[in-house]
């Protein structure tokens, strides 16, 4: 009895799974007057060695994801403290963890919130100023192996944590009750942060400094399923579309675009007023998990499925 009320579970969970593919999220159709960035003409950086010391294990039918991933980690967020020279990790099993300039072995600084433990960090960025690090927890319900049951159960249990002192590690949760918040990336002006909502396919602007400290709007809806987002430094924010492909694809294309039948979007460029302004499209067997802007204007685009960084001219 207790097998088959396992299976019926697992059955109920499948079809909210493809229930919420085909549910539409609130996608904001992409401006005609946005320009294109075609990364199909890319270089390619290979990825040599490791900044990080880490431990191999395999997955198999007997050693599910569940139980590889929270041992090994599984990295999800990055970003360097430039005074400190220290890269700052977001994992999703482990918490929020540091490598020194050196590199080797990572520190683990947070493994909670407000007596809350972390279940699916993801996301995290540093105040350049202060040195204040805010990071999100996708889930309080559900580990990253189980991410396709936040979407399809309606999960909103996400939250925005600050670390407002690295040295004493003192933590508080600015924002909870987030559905799927994914990579942030803090204004240039320090006042307000910008969150990712993978499943509902936005953009959220909560204020930290300011009148409006606090509160948080929406800044834009998107044509796709966000993963991480980055500042350029000028204003504006990259954010990175997953699309999948497959069978049952957790993140699929919102929108036809004009691209053709081998190409798809990649990534958005959306200004401090939330409109679309550039599009980059790729192959559709890149799924990108991240685009930075750097001096130069040159887009450097990571993907957890390349063994190299992408390189292309804005």
């Amino acid at each position: 009895m207790r097998s088959g009320t396992k299976l019926l579970l697992t059955l109920l969970i499948s079809c909210l799974v493809v229930l919420s593919l085909l549910l539409p999220c609130t996608a904001r159709p992409v401006p005609r007057t946005a320009s294109i960035i075609d990364s199909r003409r890319s270089l390619h950086l290979l990825l040599r060695g490791s900044l990080l010391r880490t431990r191999r294990v395999s997955r198999s039918m007997t050693r599910p994801a569940e139980v590889t991933e929270s041992k090994c980690g599984r990295p999800l967020g990055l970003h360097f403290h430039y005074d400190s020279g220290n890269l700052y990790i977001a994992d999703a099993y482990k918490g929020l963890m540091r490598v020194g300039p050196g590199g080797g072995e990572a520190k683990v600084l947070v493994t909670e919130a407000d007596g809350v433990p972390l279940r699916f960090t993801n996301g995290v960025d540093v105040d350049q100023v202060t040195g204040e690090l805010f990071f999100t927890d996708s889930s309080m319900n559900y580990w990253r192996s189980q991410h396709e049951r936040v979407p399809a159960t309606g999960d909103s249990t996400g939250r925005l944590i600050k670390e407002y002192d690295p040295k004493m590690n003192c933590v508080t949760v600015l924002q909870s009750g987030i559905t799927y918040p994914n990579g942030l990336a803090i204004s240039a002006d320090q006042t307000r942060i910008i969150i990712a909502l993978t499943g509902p396919c936005k953009l959220m602007r909560p204020w930290i400094k300011g009148p409006k400290a606090g509160t948080s709007e929406l800044l834009a809806n998107l044509p796709g399923y966000p993963d991480n987002v980055r500042a350029d430094g000028k204003g504006g924010f990259w954010a990175a579309l997953k699309m999948g492909t497959g069978r049952v694809a957790l993140h699929r294309e919102k929108m036809k675009l004009r691209f053709g039948p081998d190409s798809h979007l990649l990534a958005v460029w959306i200004n401090s007023e939330g409109k679309v302004i550039r599009v980059m499209r790729g192959p559709k067997n890149v799924r990108p998990t991240e685009v930075v802007e750097r001096d130069g204007g040159n887009l450097y685009m990571g993907s957890v499925e390349l063994p190299s960084v992408a390189v292309s001219s804005a």
